[in-house]
């Protein structure tokens, strides 16, 4: 039985009052339609708009939807001169009593959210500039010292693409419905492919991709990344395989990616040109072994997906996308497979 994702709006103001300086009720609350793992609402108030975002009900895998340490990286970034743009986090509360979950309060960002990187509401000269402020962004991300804002420990020591293979290997098998040899395949060969630890360690935001991002609504400018419950001390170029994993993507309704497309025509830079501003705003280099960059992103994209497919057969997904995302599964997988050679 599904846990119900309303939230009390009488009881979540009255809390509210008491804890957020200037907060005041009453208030009503409106679900977000994506969020597919915290469910995130916008809150209306007297006092103005705000965002909540909360772990989901019901029986969760251990360690997942850690919105206390999305809690804690906001703070560290928006504390300081990062240049990084994230919404000023408000309140944590750690009481489940309250809505029925953890959950914390933060501003409000009136900001533009585009869910296809082929940008067509956006006017082709103008796309690159859109291209160009989101690598930018990433790079401000990772040039970050962790240590200068409180966040030395927020991840382990060690091999970043080592620790990620084996966390969401061991992911998807607690989440597994059924057996798919695309990705028995990638948790076989992707250890032995894994790069030497080169020393990196910046602070990855771990789902980087297009609608993560909010932009001014009045110029190719970010306003705010967001959902950052993946977040984690690791390797910078995670990140970045990550995003071109995204624009990799086939045409679908779930993830749109950029597959089959000009982009050329379209005013948006292809791979070569994304990795090498890349390099030019962080001074890193991109690895010989690119492909096995690529193919560790949709390993564990498809072990995330398993996991919505999990939830929602068990009925507390937070997302009606979440059934159509989890099936991307397989797909992901022989993606990886095949970026992997």
């Amino acid at each position: 039985m599904r846990e119900s994702l309303e939230l009390d709006p009488v009881a979540l103001a009255a809390y509210l009052e008491t804890q957020v300086a200037g907060f005041r009720g009453p208030l009503t609350a409106t679900k977000f339609k994506g969020g597919q793992s915290n469910p995130t609402y916008r809150i209306d108030a007297a006092s103005g708009s705000y965002v909540l975002r909360r772990k989901p009900p019901g029986k969760l895998l251990a360690s997942a939807h850690a919105v206390d340490r999305e809690f804690r990286v906001l703070q560290a970034l928006s504390a300081q001169a990062t240049g990084v743009p994230v919404a000023r986090p408000l309140h944590l509360c750690s009481d489940e009593s309250v809505i029925g979950s953890m959950f914390y309060l933060m501003e409000f960002v009136d900001g533009r959210i585009f869910w296809d990187p082929a940008l067509p509401d956006v006017a082709a000269e103008d796309r690159g500039r859109y291209y160009d402020a989101i690598v930018d962004a990433m790079a401000a991300l990772h040039r970050v010292n962790p240590g200068a804002v409180g966040l030395a420990d927020y991840g382990k020591p060690g091999n970043y693409f080592a620790r990620q293979i084996a966390r969401w290997s061991e992911q998807y098998r607690a989440s597994e419905t059924q057996s798919i040899p695309a990705m028995e395949a990638l948790i076989e060969r992707l250890p032995a492919r894994c790069p030497e630890d080169d020393g990196r360690i910046a602070l990855a935001h771990g789902d980087f991709r297009i609608d993560n991002l909010m932009f001014d609504r009045d110029e190719a400018k970010l306003a705010a990344i967001v959902d950052w419950e993946l977040s984690t001390l690791g390797h910078p170029l995670a990140d970045l395989g990550y995003f071109c994993m995204a624009l990799r993507l086939p045409r679908n309704p779930a993830l749109p990616g950029l597959a089959g497309m000009d982009r050329a025509a379209l005013g948006i830079p292809d791979e070569a040109a994304v990795l090498r501003r890349y390099a030019e705003k962080t001074g890193f280099g991109i690895p010989g072994d690119w492909d096995f960059v690529i193919a560790f992103s949709y390993f564990r994209l498809a072990a995330i997906a398993q996991g919505v497919a999990k939830r929602a057969q068990q009925g507390n997904a937070s997302s009606e996308q979440a059934m159509q995302a989890g099936a991307m599964t397989a797909l992901l997988a022989k993606s990886g497979l095949s970026a992997l050679g």
